[in-house]
């Protein structure tokens, strides 16, 4: 069994990328994204409506990424102990998931938590800023040439 308490980061990064690509950036980047969902098979179009919770999808992602590039979450799942029999790489694999999911959860809901008083902050700044000079910031910003 691996030793230590090591937890890479790699699968949870690339799920939330993918989170905030497929779920969150895709669908405002025109209406290209929107018109091929909605050309999905009935039972695909279902999946990506009903997938917008980060565990959940994050979950699956995990398990594909994991899949495809080997890197575990955390690598003491890679090798549970020898009394499991066949049960140990499954349960390894899910185990795992669960983990990563768990972590792409938390980072999306603390992005969501940031993102919220920045975005009030910024439309509080726009807001003095056009009551302080008429809607134009421009007279706000120091003139280069002066």
């Amino acid at each position: 069994m691996v030793k230590g308490n090591d937890v890479n980061i790699e699968l949870v990064l690339m799920g939330v990328a993918l989170y905030i690509l497929i779920w969150e950036k895709l669908p405002e980047w025109g209406d290209w994204f929107n018109r091929l969902i909605a050309e999905l098979p009935s039972p695909l179009r279902s999946l990506y409506e009903q997938w917008h919770c980060p565990y959940c999808v994050g979950f699956w992602m995990a398990l594909v990424l994991h899949g495809l590039t080997g890197i575990w979450t955390l690598p003491a799942l890679g090798e549970l102990p020898s009394y499991l029999g066949h049960l140990a790489v499954p349960l390894g694999w899910f185990l795992d998931a669960l983990v990563t999911a768990t972590l792409i959860y938390t980072v999306v809901i603390g992005l969501r938590a940031l993102g919220l008083p920045a975005m009030k902050a910024h439309l509080m700044k726009d807001e003095f800023m056009k009551s302080a000079f008429g809607g134009d910031e421009s007279a706000a910003q120091p003139n280069a040439q002066e």
